[in-house]
């Protein structure tokens, strides 16, 4: 053999020097890189249920202050609606009450 020997050759001699070796340290390796892939994508999953929590809290509170508007623009309605009936009953008792129309 030449005393340089490349990068390629110097791995595969270690491979075969330390085959059942490198066998078991890619193995532990391999073992370890798919828990921090389940770990990354548990806490991956959980910020996501987080985020949307949140989103759905600021929605819900979106349509409660919607809805409470519009309760309020139906009252307010109801309410002008309430006096024009009023309005009209008192006016027609007014005209029965004179006996007749001007």
């Amino acid at each position: 053999m030449t005393d340089r020997t490349s990068l390629l050759q110097e791995v595969g001699a270690a491979f075969r020097d330390n085959g059942l070796t490198a066998a078991i340290t890619a193995l532990i390796g391999g073992f370890i890189a798919l828990l921090a892939a389940v770990t990354r994508r548990a806490f991956t999953n959980d910020a996501m249920l987080l985020r949307l929590d949140r989103e759905l809290l600021a929605e819900r509170n979106r349509v409660d202050r919607q809805r409470a508007d519009d309760r309020k623009g139906d009252a307010d309605r109801l309410e002008r609606i309430e006096t024009d009936i009023r309005a009209m009953r008192d006016l027609v008792f007014d005209v029965f009450q004179r006996g007749r129309i001007d």
